[in-house]
């Protein structure tokens, strides 16, 4: 595990974290170096399902939602700039009076934040390592304005927050699947990665569907889902759509799967749902996915499933329909 920012400095000396009370680390990720802060004090914000099993799989605390008072608050930056601000504000809320650590990469913006921070009230000179840059301050009332001011409105009605993915207009891979879609849908379906809701509520506009289960990692956009998504026939799962196991089989799966673990496309993320959908639909269940034009995934579905085509598409993105998957098909976990 390659040495993190906070544990580098800490071991250092340089900065030294209160002796008692408990510290929130918002946004650790899976793999974090953790090792220089105290285990048995810390509660971690996370609400991305794999970081969240991943971290208490490690023997953390580990919360959707922060709790405090914190002695201190540890936040790591977020790829959404709305999210991190928010993510300060509260943080500053929950720790009164106390030391508040920003940490994050060059690319997340932590140059353009340490500058913005500098603005605002007394904060340490910056410790840079490995592209990126740590820095602290005690917490005061500095950052009102960057809380959370309430949902993002965007038409015929969905609410989405800062942070999510497509926040701030509906994607349009999304709508691309959802005007390939048959009238026709069969009765018992899944929305895997379904973000806050758009594919989900335009599925259920179908009225011989039976039920169809709403599955997102995401806990923020999942809690957008609930409000954009009132139909009874729908339940909702936080969970990683690659590891979920249903109590019985779909007989359709539609999916806009994610693509990006940071700012490079990991196509490795579109694969695993791929295989994941094979796993869990009938013999003659069908998938709808749509991907962005560049994404090799024709070849994980041949290998997957019977039968694969191209129902739909433009120059950005392919809609892709595949059916009878083969059994044995879905890695071990």
């Amino acid at each position: 595990m390659k040495a993190s920012r906070i544990s580098l400095i800490l071991e250092s000396g340089a900065l030294t974290l209160p002796e008692v009370g408990q510290i929130a680390v918002y946004g650790a990720g899976a793999d974090e170096d953790l090792r220089a802060l105290p285990k048995e004090r810390l509660e971690i914000i996370q609400g991305f399902k794999p970081d969240y099993d991943a971290l208490e799989a490690r023997g953390f605390q580990v919360a959707v939602a922060a709790t405090g008072p914190y002695a201190a608050s540890i936040v790591m930056l977020d790829r959404s700039k709305a999210k991190t601000r928010m993510l300060i504000a509260q943080a500053v809320a929950k720790t009164p009076n106390g030391l508040i650590i920003v940490d994050g990469l060059k690319t997340q913006g932590a140059d353009g934040l340490y500058k913005e921070c500098r603005k605002r009230l007394t904060v340490s000179e910056a410790f840079s390592k490995a592209h990126g840059k740590l820095f602290w301050f005690t917490a005061a009332p500095a950052f009102d304005d960057w809380a959370h001011a309430g949902p993002i409105q965007l038409e015929d009605g969905f609410q989405t927050v800062a942070g999510v993915f497509s926040a701030e207009k509906i994607d349009r891979g999304s709508k691309a699947l959802v005007a390939a879609l048959p009238e026709k849908l069969p009765k018992r379906l899944a929305d895997l990665g379904a973000g806050w809701g758009y594919l989900s509520r335009h599925i259920l506009s179908r009225e011989k569907i039976r039920e169809l289960h709403v599955i997102e990692a995401d806990f923020a956009a999942l809690e957008c889902a609930r409000k954009n998504v009132t139909d009874d026939r729908a339940h909702f799962h936080w969970a990683d759509a690659t590891q979920l196991t249903p109590t019985q089989p779909f007989d359709g799966i539609i999916t806009n799967p994610p693509f990006h673990t940071s700012r490079k496309a990991d196509p490795d993320i579109g694969r695993a749902f791929i295989s994941a959908a094979a796993g869990m639909l009938t013999p003659s269940g069908q998938l709808w996915l749509v991907a962005n034009r560049h994404l090799p995934y024709e070849r994980t579905l041949a290998e997957t499933f019977r039968f694969v085509e191209e129902i739909s598409g433009d120059s950005s993105f392919k809609i892709l329909r595949a059916t009878k998957p083969l059994r044995g098909t879905r890695p071990p976990r």
